[in-house]
């Protein structure tokens, strides 16, 4: 506790919450903010980040390099995705009188996300859960397993009730 007093001057910590396309992210913002909020530091970091791999595949659909135009036009239809999200949890923390930050990155979520919350100097990364299964997580791999085993700082996954979505 100290150590936040001595960061923020307050007392209070830097918190950072991801924010993806999946409603888990959402349901983790709206609980940091009824649950936390006295204990967070002004700004709230809000985070988004885009993964390259639909790049990958128009590469590999079309045996080539893929037109520079389509590379173009697929950026852009994924930095509007990236504001839109950033958008509606604007929204929400102004609903909670939060002031918030937001940083939108490119790259592998799971690496950009724990490299932007030790660049931030954050003091607690908070995720939501998408409460896949243990073959799903195999596959498709989980972000939040890799930021809770990476992040520098500790690392609140929010898992939503099943019984309630929002």
């Amino acid at each position: 506790m100290e150590e936040a007093k001595e960061r923020t001057g307050t007392g209070k910590k830097r918190v950072m919450v991801a924010i993806e396309e999946h409603e888990c992210s959402h349901y983790a913002l709206e609980w940091t903010l009824l649950n936390l909020k006295p204990t967070i530091s002004s700004p709230l970091f809000l985070i988004t980040v885009q993964p390259f791999s639909p790049f990958t595949y128009v590469a590999a659909a079309s045996y080539s390099s893929p037109p520079q135009e389509l590379i173009q036009s697929m950026q852009e239809h994924q930095k509007q995705a990236a504001l839109a999200l950033l958008e509606k949890a604007k929204e929400i923390c102004a609903k909670h009188g939060v002031d918030v930050e937001t940083i939108t990155e490119m790259g592998e979520p799971k690496e950009v996300i724990c490299q932007v919350a030790e660049q931030q100097n954050v003091e607690l990364l908070v995720m939501g859960s998408h409460a896949r299964g243990a073959v799903e997580r195999f596959f498709l791999g989980s972000v939040s397993n890799y930021c809770v085993h990476h992040a520098k700082c500790p690392v609140l996954v929010v898992k939503q009730d099943s019984g309630k979505k929002n």
